[in-house]
């Protein structure tokens, strides 16, 4: 067991596999407010856009 315990605390793949997953989910979180704000200036623009399609 001792053995097993030593070479599990020596192991860095795990890790490694962690801080891809955290920077990974970082990633996520930022394109989900860009896209988020992006969609809320798109609607903007297309409310506008109807609004003055009947007073041409």
């Amino acid at each position: 067991m001792k053995k097993f315990t030593q070479r599990f605390l020596r192991d860095n793949r795990a890790v490694t596999a962690l801080e891809y997953g955290l920077i990974a989910g970082l990633i996520v979180v930022v394109i989900g407010t860009t896209v988020s704000g992006l969609g809320l200036q798109l609607k903007a623009a297309f409310v506008s856009i109807t609004t003055m399609l009947p007073a041409a």
